[in-house]
C-alpha cells in the first residue's frame, strides 16, 4: 500500500554517506554471524524464508468469504394497491 513512499524514502537514506556506510556495516556484521554460527544461523534463515512462504500460501489458500443471503429477501413486498 506504501510501496512509493517507501521507495520513495529509501532513496533518500540511501542517499546519505552515513546511512550507507552504517547499512554496509550491517550487512558485513550479518556475513561474519552468519559464518560463525554456521549449522545454527543457516537454519534460523531457513525457518523465516520458510515462513514467509507458508505465510504466503496460507493467505492463497484461505477459504473465500461467501456472503450470507439475507433470509428477508424471499418475502418480497408487494404493493397492497394495484394500479391499472
Amino acid at each position: 500500500m506504501f510501496l512509493g513512499a517507501i521507495l520513495f524514502m529509501l532513496i533518500f537514506v540511501l542517499l546519505a554517506p552515513q546511512s550507507r556506510a552504517f547499512l554496509g556495516n550491517l550487512m558485513v556484521n550479518f556475513a561474519a554471524f552468519l559464518t560463525a554460527w554456521a549449522p545454527f544461523s543457516y537454519l534460523l534463515v531457513l525457518v523465516l524464508i520458510s515462513a514467509l512462504f507458508a505465510g504466503f500460501w496460507l493467505i492463497q489458500t484461505w477459504p473465500k468469504y461467501v456472503e450470507p443471503e439475507n433470509p428477508m429477501a424471499k418475502y418480497r413486498r408487494d404493493s397492497p394497491v394495484e394500479e391499472d
